[in-house]
C-alpha cells in the first residue's frame, strides 16, 4: 500500500497535466496566435464558405484550373479518407492510370505543349494537395483562357497573385493555390 499511493498520485497528476492542462494550453495558444490556421484555414466569400486553403477541390470544368489527381476513397479530395494509391511505380496499374491521365489532359488541352507536367498526372501522398507549381498552372492557361473568352494576359496577374513563394528559396519552390486562383477567376468574371 505504501508503494501504490505515490504511484496512483503520480498517475492522477500526470493525467491531469497531459490529458487536461496541456491540451487546454495548446488549444488556447493556437486560437490566440494562429486563429485562422487552428480553425482549418477556411476560405470565406460573399456566398459563404468556399473551402479550405489546405485541401484541394475537384475542379473538372474547362473554365477552371485543375489540381493534382486525388485518389482518396469514395470521392476526390475527401479529407476523412486521405491517402495515396499505394501503387508502386513498377505497378502496371499505375502506368495505365498515368497513361490515361496524360491522354485525357492532352485531349482537354489541345493548345498546350505536348509534355504534360508530372504533377498533373500523379497524386500526392495525401490525395488532398491543393497546390501546383506555376509551370503546371501555365500549362493549363490556354484552355482556361479560351473557355472563359479571356486572354492569357488577363489571367496571368491572377496566377501571379495566387503564387506563394517560400521564405527562402532552398526551402521549396513557388506554388499556386488552385482553389484561390479559381475563386479569383470567378471574381474576374463577375466584375467584367
Amino acid at each position: 500500500m505504501r508503494l501504490i499511493r505515490p504511484a496512483l498520485s503520480l498517475l492522477i497528476l500526470l493525467t491531469l497535466i497531459t490529458g487536461g492542462l496541456y491540451p487546454l494550453l495548446t488549444t488556447a495558444l493556437g486560437q490566440w496566435w494562429f486563429h485562422n490556421n487552428a480553425n482549418g484555414s477556411l476560405i470565406q466569400s460573399a456566398d459563404g464558405l468556399r473551402g479550405s486553403r489546405l485541401i484541394g477541390q475537384d475542379f473538372t470544368r474547362a473554365d477552371y484550373f485543375h489540381g493534382r489527381p486525388s485518389v482518396t476513397a469514395d470521392a476526390p479530395y475527401n479529407p476523412s479518407a486521405s491517402g495515396g494509391s499505394n501503387l508502386a511505380v513498377s505497378n502496371p496499374a499505375q502506368d495505365n492510370a498515368i497513361r490515361e491521365r496524360v491522354q485525357a489532359l492532352r485531349a482537354a488541352n489541345p493548345d498546350a505543349v505536348p509534355a504534360v507536367p508530372v504533377e498533373l498526372v500523379t497524386a500526392s501522398g495525401s490525395g488532398l494537395d491543393n497546390h501546383l507549381t506555376p509551370q503546371a498552372v501555365l500549362w493549363q492557361l490556354p484552355r482556361v483562357a479560351k473557355a472563359r473568352d479571356l486572354s492569357a494576359e488577363q489571367i496571368a496577374p491572377l496566377i501571379a497573385r495566387a503564387t506563394q513563394k517560400p521564405l527562402f528559396s532552398f526551402l521549396g519552390q513557388p506554388v499556386v493555390n488552385i482553389v484561390e486562383l479559381n475563386m479569383s477567376l470567378d471574381d474576374l468574371k463577375e466584375n467584367k
